[in-house]
């Protein structure tokens, strides 16, 4: 496979790269390194490219007007010549894609047989240039947002027109790609159906990896900060963002000052890009420097706040190593898309403070540890750091959070996940239902724990799935998203299904060659009645904990509780003369849905709709919100490691086995293992 990464803005180059040293050379430059150096050196890839814009700029160092760099022996950078010379910024490059459209459709002309078989735009304005190879050439074509525009704006705000053209480029980009891969739930699941609902079905969520080229030196830090600060031996709260005010840098500035027990404990190192000084350099990083040494001026912060002008990699890693001893990292974003930098801290065992907004939820849920803060309170920022520096395991946190960190954000990962998504465009795959079989069965069993759990059991389930014959469909329902489904299911190696019934059954996703598109007749029966703002309204006065942003559905309201909050939820709705389902499960989440709505019903839906009836359904699943639909048919499966919250249900099979094994018993015990059927999930 030949691949080729279009990424058209910033200092893109060979390592290594001087991030910061412009306002555009930031994380997605090594994301797009990281991701085609792990493709690269792939068994399955022949040679990775990468395309973007040549340039010439004394102050930024001839490299950048070479046509071609080498970076490893099948990954080189091609750069696109037009009569522009001048090195453009990300809102200026729009007027310059019609040149840089030819020279890459020229370039791609010249290259024959050597040509990508597929393309992966980076930003909206890369995606501009995969539409016209897909025009002139039939390259499918993935894209990667990195940064939205409209999650920039202030509540309420209007955008201008430079604003406003991006966001309609983004919106294009999002409706046209074959794929899309995000880094965070907050993109894949609410930023990106903002724009398209449909997009939902060919979104692919993989973490990324980080590039870490450098052992740390504590020693080394404290000789490098030794000019700045007073008493180089505290501990320190370290920052690493570019200067650009979406990276709220002063508030975190502001925060250390208004706080005089932090300003006695640690210092702060703030590594704001590459500078020559105060002025000369954009006019929004000149405007972000001047308030970062207003904000040091106005506090007396003299001595105990380092800004230096310049670091390197060894400097970034010298310093991680540091905040390592007694200190913190901190990423006080207004909205961080994802959060590269939380993951580098956390490599080298840094705690991490991060913004609530965006991708950082996602990081410190996987890593299991971290605080979260309001970005626009200096007040929660203090807390956060207080909250981190208190914690007497954070020792214990920060050595867990590293191996987490280490084994789910990876590019050899996202490359193997990346290389399946990639086939899947280039080879779509048919429908596994046969036209000329009946549908005789409909499995439905649940996913997390229940077909996951045990990778023996899983690796038989994804066999016997395989053996092809006996199962003319198969398809899965999950209390997750349909994105979220996806993952888990690639995550586990097991077969992708032609249905998803998402969401605790409040959505079914059926799948359509490579995509998958949501069945807009059940979405109409379950929302009939459902008024989900009402239903908010008795929350809050309730005083619920809702779960995050992105686990909020159009048909599902995701609350944090017991069966006891869900009882007292469930009673006051009933007050209120308001109809929903109000679902416990796992002793911590309560869902609330369209009372239509629910994996029975839904699993009932697609059984009418090919012709089943409940006789023909056989049910399988481990925890509370699988209650409805094993207690609605009469063929149902509880592993041996259903929960405790499953023991009131008086039939149903009762495995001896666990996971999916314990699913493969039952469908033996029901006589099913050589009958063809379909399989509906969780």
């Amino acid at each position: 496979m030949r691949i080729m990464h279009i990424a058209l803005g910033g200092c893109l180059a060979a390592p290594p790269v001087s991030y910061g040293l412009t306002e555009d050379t930031g994380g997605h430059i090594a994301y797009i390194l990281g991701a085609a150096c792990a493709q690269a050196k792939r068994g399955d890839v022949t040679e990775v490219t990468i395309v973007t814009r040549a340039f010439q700029d004394d102050a930024l160092g001839p490299r950048f007007w070479q046509p071609e760099e080498q970076v490893g022996p099948a990954l080189r950078i091609l750069r696109l010549r037009t009569d522009n010379r001048d090195y453009l910024s990300k809102d200026a490059l729009a007027d310059e894609l019609p040149r840089l459209g030819n020279a890459f459709l020229a370039l791609l002309d010249d290259m024959r047989d050597a040509r990508p078989d597929i393309l992966h735009a980076h930003f909206a304005d890369a995606a501009e240039l995969a539409m016209a190879a897909e025009r002139a050439f039939g390259l499918p074509w993935l894209y990667t947002a990195h940064s939205l525009a409209a999650e920039k704006l202030a509540p309420g705000e209007t955008p201008g027109p430079t604003v406003s053209r991006r966001i309609a480029r983004e919106a294009k980009a999002v409706r046209r790609a074959h794929g899309i891969i995000a880094s965070s739930r907050d993109e894949a699941e609410r930023q990106i159906p903002r724009i398209d609902p449909t997009a939902e079905g060919r979104c692919f969520r993989i973490g990324p990896g980080v590039s870490l080229r450098h052992d740390g030196s504590a020693l080394r830090a404290r000789d490098f900060m030794t000019p700045f600060l007073r008493a180089p031996e505290k501990p320190v709260i370290l920052a690493i963002a570019r200067p650009i005010e979406k990276k709220n840098l002063v508030a975190l500035v502001e925060a250390y000052g208004q706080a005089p027990d932090l300003r006695e404990r640690v210092n702060l190192v703030i590594l704001a890009g590459l500078r020559g000084g105060m002025h000369g350099g954009p006019p929004e990083q000149d405007k972000v420097i001047g308030a970062l040494f207003d904000a040091v001026d106005r506090h007396d912060l003299w001595g105990r706040v380092a800004l230096p002008r310049h670091h390197d990699a060894r400097d970034v890693a010298d310093l991680y190593e540091l905040a390592a001893r007694g200190g913190v990292f901190c990423n006080p974003a207004h909205h961080e898309p994802f959060g590269l930098t939380l993951i580098e801290a956390a490599h080298y065992g840094v705690p991490i403070v991060a913004t609530a907004n965006g991708g950082p939820v996602d990081i410190v849920e996987t890593l299991d540890a971290g605080e979260l803060i309001d970005p626009a309170s200096t007040a929660s920022i203090a807390d956060g750091l207080r909250r981190s520096l208190d914690d007497p395991h954070r020792v214990e946190k920060a050595c867990k959070a590293a191996q987490y960190a280490k084994t789910h954000y990876n590019w050899i990962g996202w490359a193997a996940r990346a290389g399946r998504i990639s086939a899947q465009l280039l080879s779509p795959a048919a429908s596994l239902q046969r036209q000329n079989q009946p549908d005789d069965f409909l499995l439905a069993s649940d996913i997390d724990g229940t077909l996951t759990g045990c990778p023996d059991g899983a690796a038989a389930f994804r066999a016997w799935v395989s053996q092809g014959d006996h199962l003319p469909c198969f398809a899965v329902a999950t209390g997750r998203s349909v994105i979220e489904a996806r993952r888990v299911l690639a995550d586990w190696d097991l077969p992708e299904p032609d249905t998803i019934i998402a969401s605790t059954g409040s959505e079914i996703w059926r799948r359509s060659g490579r995509d998958y598109h949501l069945c807009d007749r059940f979405a109409a029966r379950i929302g009939a009645d459902w008024r989900p703002l009402a239903l908010r309204e008795i929350l809050g006065r309730l005083g619920a904990t809702y779960q995050p942003r992105h686990d909020q559905r159009r048909w599902k309201i995701s609350l944090l509780g017991a069966a006891d909050d869900a009882a007292r939820i469930s009673a006051a709705f009933t007050r209120a003369g308001l109809r929903a389902r109000v679902v416990a499960s796992h002793a911590r989440f309560v869902d609330i849905l369209p009372v239509a709505a629910g994996k029975a019903e839904a699993i009932r839906f697609e059984a009418a709709r090919r012709g089943l009836s409940p006789r023909d359904v056989v049910v399988a699943g481990d925890s509370g919100n699988d209650a409805c639909m094993l207690g609605a048919f009469e063929h149902a499966i509880l592993p041996a490691n259903a929960l405790p919250e499953l023991d009131a249900l008086k039939r149903g099979y009762r495995s001896p086995r666990s996971h999916a094994a314990g699913v493969l018993d039952g469908i033996a015990h029901f006589g099913l293992s050589a009958a063809p059927m379909m399989m509906a999930g969780e």
